[in-house]
């Protein structure tokens, strides 16, 4: 697990540079002036592979109380930014700071903004879901290829999301089908599956294709032992309430 456990670190935010921890901890957080600053701040976070998701939010609330100052591809980065931290609140959160016409747009009055938006909520909706072979085909679609241009932008993005999968898959089995990775993660061929679970994951490709995962706090079985303390007085209060239900 030490490589996972690396490259989730490299997904942490890095220590914030002084002006951003005064923009978004003070009153700078709404001077328009500040957009531009966490604009490029931005832009290192998706050349760097790591996400300040505070600082992002920052911005789209800089976005929402000035609604000229909005960058269709700032919005999309964010968003494309806070998927990669699922599961988590992340995506919602900064889905809640857009107008609803980018969110919840009619119809007939669709902007490609609002497209945008709704490709992303479909691909983090998959992913929230554990639906991981549908995720790698939607955003590889040959009908629809605004997906690879949403997510371009963002350095390692689909490295990330595999890392990510992985994590959770190895909370969750000792043992997996090397077929079934491959499908989880987006990979091509049993090869790929085995460079992938042994260099990055640390985990060990065994005969009958499967891969066996170390054990950890999460994937232990462990037996659990449930004590409930129940005493007389508990159960006089709930007879004497049924009684004055009934009177």
């Amino acid at each position: 697990m030490n490589g996972l456990e690396t490259q989730h670190e490299r997904r942490r935010p890095q220590e914030r540079p002084e002006i951003i921890r005064t923009i978004i901890n003070g009153l700078e957080r709404y001077n328009p002036e500040a957009a531009s600053t966490l604009e490029s701040y931005l832009q290192q976070q998706c050349e760097e592979k790591f996400c300040d998701c505070n600082a992002n939010r920052a911005l789209l609330k800089l976005y929402q109380l000035n609604p000229d100052r909005i960058k269709d591809e700032a919005v999309t980065n964010i968003l494309v930014k806070a998927m990669t931290q699922f599961p988590s609140p992340q995506f919602d959160l900064c889905m809640h700071l857009l107008a609803p016409s980018h969110s919840n747009p009619a119809p007939a009055s669709t902007s490609e903004l609002a497209e945008a938006v709704a490709k992303l909520r479909v691909l983090n909706t998959q992913l929230e879901g554990a639906q991981y072979g549908r995720f790698w085909a939607t955003l590889s679609a040959d009908d629809d290829d605004i997906y690879a241009d949403l997510t371009t932008d963002i350095a390692g993005f689909e490295d990330m999301i595999r890392v990510r999968i992985a994590q959770l898959i190895s909370q969750a089995y000792r043992e997996i089908d090397v077929a079934v990775l491959e499908n989880w993660l987006g990979l091509d061929g049993a090869d790929e599956v085995a460079k992938f679970a042994v260099e990055t994951c640390g985990w060990k490709v065994v005969e009958d294709g499967l891969v066996q995962i170390p054990k950890n706090a999460e994937n232990e079985a462990r037996k659990a032992e449930i004590r409930e303390d129940v005493n007389v007085d508990m159960f006089a209060r709930v007879i004497k309430r049924s009684w004055e239900e009934v009177a």
